[in-house]
C-alpha cells in the first residue's frame, strides 16, 4: 500500500493532478486556498461597512424630510437645499481622502470616516434649527465623500485577482443595504411625535457608525499602504493571508513594489526599507500631464469614457427616485405616512435584492452587457413612470387605478434594473479602464463628475417639477437614460477578464504605455487584480 502511495506521489510530482487528487486528502490541498478567500472576503465586508453608513444617511433623509419639512415649517427651496448639498459636501471629503489615507493609512481612514460619521449623525439628531441641521449635513458629507473613496480602494487594495469583480461590487451593495436601513428607520420612528420622529431617523445614524468604529480595530492594513512606507515584510503578510497560494502573494508583492517605484531588489527580511521621497512628488506632477493637462488619444477616450459611465448614474435621476420617493408617491395618487413609508421601503428592499444579483454576474456576464440592459431598461421604467404620473397629474382628485399601478411597477422597475448595471458597475468599470499609474487621480476626478451631478440633480427635482410637472422631469429622465444606452454602445468596450495592457489597447492605448500587473495563477487566465493608489 505505501509503494502504491508513493508511486502516486511521484505521478503527482510529474505533473498529474488527477492522481494528486486520488492520494492527497482534501484539506492538504484546498483550506487554505478557501480560508485565504474568505480572509480577504471578510475584509472586504468589514471595510464595506462605511458604504452602509453612507447609504443609511442618503436614505433615511427621503422620508425624514416629510417631517422636517412640517416641523422647522421650510419650503421647497430650502428642502432640496436640504436634502441635495451633501452631494456637495462630500466632494470636500473625497478630495480629502487620498491624501488622508496615504498619510495616515486605509485602515486609520475608515476608523475616521466612522467618527466623522458619528458627529454628523449626533449633530442632526441633536438639531434645534435649519442652521444646526444644515451643519450636521456639512459633517456628514465629509464623510461620505471619505467612505465614497476609500471603501472601494481598501477593497481593491485586498482582494485577489479572481474576485475583482465581486468584491469591488461590494461597497455599492453595501450602500443599497443602508438606504434600507434608512427606509426602515423612517417606517419605524414615523409614530413618534413630530418634533421627536425625524430626530431619531437622523441620530440613529450614529449606531452603524460606531459599529464600524469597532469592526475597523480587526482589520489589517491595506498591503499596498504597507509596501509604499517601505514595511514590505508587513505588506507581504497582509498578501499571503490574502492570497490564494504563495506564488500569487510573491507576484502581487512584486507588482506593488513596481508600482510604487520600489526595487524588485529590495527586501525587508522583517524590518523596514527606505522608499524614495522625491520621486512621488515627480510622478504626481507627471500623472496630472498625462491624465488632463497634456492627455493622449488614447487617454482623453479613457477620460471621456470613465466621466461618462459617471455622469449618466446620477443624471438618469437616481438620486430624485431615491431621495424623492414618498414625493413620487405622493403625486401618483398614494395617500397617508404610512402607506408613502412602505412603498418606499419597497423601493430599497428591491435595490438591495438586485444589487446582490448584480455582484455574481459581473464576472460572469460582462460589465457591457449588464450596462447595455440596465440603461435600456431604465429609460422603459422611466419612461413608464413619467406616463402615470402625467396622468394622474391631468385627473386630480380622481382614483385612476391602473395609473398608480404604472407608478409603482415602473419605480421598482428602475432602480433593478439600475442596480443590475449602473449602479455597482460604475465603479468597478472605471478603476479598469485606466492604467495603474493614473488609476486614483482617474477615479478622484470620476467621484468629482459623479457627486456634482448628483448634487444638481438632488437639489433641482423639486423646482424642475413645478417647472415642466413632475411627469415632465421623469420624461427628462427617461431621454438621459435613452442617451446613457446610444453612449455605451458606442464608447464601452468589455473589460471584463482583461489585463490592464489588454484594456489600453482597447482604447488606442500602445503596449509600452500601459502598466503591466501580476495576475495570480490561481485567477482567471486573464484576470488582473487592481491595486488603486491614492494621490
Amino acid at each position: 500500500m505505501e509503494d502504491g502511495e508513493s508511486e502516486q506521489r511521484t505521478r503527482l510530482n510529474a505533473g498529474n493532478a488527477d492522481m494528486a487528487t486520488a492520494v492527497l486528502p482534501a484539506d492538504a490541498v484546498e483550506p487554505r486556498t478557501k480560508s485565504n478567500v474568505r480572509y480577504a472576503f471578510t475584509c472586504a465586508i468589514l471595510a464595506s461597512m462605511a458604504s452602509i453608513v453612507l447609504g443609511y444617511d442618503f436614505g433615511v433623509m427621503s422620508g425624514a424630510s416629510l417631517y422636517i419639512k412640517k416641523d422647522l415649517n421650510l419650503s421647497d427651496v430650502q428642502l432640496e437645499i436640504l436634502i441635495g448639498i451633501m452631494n456637495l459636501y462630500s466632494l470636500i471629503g473625497s478630495l480629502a481622502a487620498g491624501r488622508t489615507s496615504d498619510w495616515v493609512g486605509r485602515r486609520r481612514t475608515v476608523l475616521l470616516v466612522a467618527a466623522i460619521f458619528v458627529s454628523g449623525s449626533v449633530l442632526m439628531g441633536l438639531a434645534t434649527g435649519y442652521a444646526m441641521l444644515m451643519a450636521g449635513r456639512f459633517v456628514a458629507g465629509l464623510g461620505v465623500g471619505y467612505a465614497i473613496v476609500i471603501a472601494p480602494v481598501y477593497t481593491a487594495e485586498i482582494a485577489p485577482a479572481s474576485a475583482r469583480g465581486f468584491l469591488t461590487s461590494l461597497p455599492d451593495a453595501f450602500i443599497n443595504f443602508g438606504v434600507l436601513l434608512g427606509y426602515l428607520s423612517n417606517f419605524a420612528f414615523a409614530r413618534l411625535p413630530l418634533r421627536l420622529g425625524w430626530r431619531v431617523m437622523l441620530g440613529a445614524g450614529a449606531a452603524p457608525a460606531a459599529l464600524l468604529a469597532l469592526l475597523v480595530l480587526v482589520l489589517p492594513e491595506s498591503p499596498r499602504w504597507l509596501a509604499m512606507q517601505g514595511r514590505l515584510a508587513e505588506a507581504g503578510a497582509v498578501l499571503e493571508r490574502t492570497s490564494r497560494t504563495p506564488e500569487e502573494a510573491a507576484e502581487r508583492l512584486a507588482g506593488i513594489k513596481a508600482a510604487a517605484g520600489i526595487s524588485s531588489d529590495l527586501d525587508a527580511d522583517g524590518g523596514v526599507v527606505s522608499v524614495p521621497k522625491g520621486q512621488k512628488n515627480r510622478d504626481e506632477a507627471r500623472v496630472w500631464k498625462e491624465l488632463v493637462f497634456a492627455p493622449s488619444p488614447a487617454m482623453r477616450r479613457i477620460l471621456l469614457t470613465a466621466l461618462g459611465v459617471q455622469f449618466f448614474q446620477q443624471a438618469s435621476g437616481i438620486d430624485a427616485v431615491l431621495l424623492y420617493s414618498p414625493r413620487v408617491f405622493q403625486s401618483a395618487g398614494i395617500a397617508g405616512d404610512n402607506r408613502l413609508l412602505g412603498a418606499t421601503c419597497a423601493v430599497g428592499a428591491t435595490k438591495t435584492l438586485f444589487i446582490l444579483v448584480a455582484t455574481f454576474l459581473a464576472d460572469r456576464v460582462g460589465r457591457r452587457p449588464l450596462l447595455l440592459s440596465s440603461a435600456g431598461g431604465m429609460a422603459i421604467a422611466l419612461g413608464g413612470l413619467a406616463t402615470g404620473l402625467t396622468v394622474v397629474d391631468h385627473h386630480p382628485g380622481a382614483e385612476i387605478t391602473w395609473a398608480v399601478a404604472l407608478c409603482i411597477v415602473s419605480t421598482l422597475a428602475y432602480v433593478s434594473f439600475f442596480s443590475v448595471g449602473l449602479g455597482p458597475l460604475t465603479s468597478v468599470y472605471t478603476t479598469e479602464v485606466f492604467p495603474l499609474r493614473v488609476r486614483a487621480l482617474g477615479f478622484g476626478v470620476g467621484v468629482t463628475c459623479n457627486r456634482v451631478t448628483s448634487g444638481v440633480i438632488s437639489m433641482s427635482f423639486l423646482s424642475l417639477s413645478r417647472a415642466v410637472t413632475i411627469g415632465g422631469s421623469f420624461f427628462l429622465y427617461a431621454g438621459m437614460a435613452t442617451l446613457s444606452c446610444m453612449f455605451f454602445f458606442v464608447f464601452l468596450p468589455e473589460t471584463g477578464g482583461l489585463t490592464l495592457e489588454d484594456t489600453g489597447k482597447l482604447f488606442g492605448m500602445a503596449a509600452d504605455d500601459t502598466d503591466m500587473e501580476a495576475d495570480g495563477p490561481a485567477g482567471k487566465d486573464k484576470a488582473v487584480e487592481i491595486e488603486m493608489p491614492t494621490n
